[in-house]
């Protein structure tokens, strides 16, 4: 095979039918619309139902979102036994060892699972229980 017996597949290029272009295309005049109208104009806006109540004002409104909320990457306790004992184990370790993908607002310890390890843990937030763990462990927990 050359470049210049490169061909489509049959029937992956259709051309566009140009409306409105005169009578002898076929769809002149009115364009395929029909007579007169509302969809013979040129627009109608989006949700518009005819004059009726739209469905998204006859449904109620719903919640909110809060602009301040802050989104923590979670880390439980069996994914730190990855690393050595006396290991100091931080924001930056866990994204380079691969266990947090993306840091968002910050890292969440949370008590999932056993430590066998005895590690000092830097994060933004533990859970109470997470803490108890650590220190049962033998390590220590530092709130960044």
């Amino acid at each position: 095979m050359k470049l210049n017996e490169l061909q489509t597949a049959e029937g992956s290029r259709s051309v566009r039918n140009r409306v409105g272009r005169g009578e002898s295309s076929g769809n002149g005049k009115t364009a395929g619309r029909g007579q007169k109208g509302q969809k013979a104009r040129s627009k109608v806006r989006m949700g518009f139902e005819g004059g009726q109540m739209p469905l998204f004002r006859r449904k109620p409104k719903r919640g909110f979102t809060n602009i301040n909320r802050k989104d923590y990457a979670v880390v439980n306790l069996d994914a730190l036994n990855k690393f050595d004992n006396g290991t100091e184990v931080t924001p930056a370790l866990l994204v380079e060892s691969g266990i947090v993908k993306n840091e968002l607002s910050g890292i969440k310890i949370l008590a999932n699972g056993q430590l066998e390890k005895s590690l000092t843990v830097k994060a933004n937030k533990f859970s109470a229980s997470a803490v108890s763990a650590i220190e049962a462990a033998g390590g220590k927990t530092e709130v960044i």
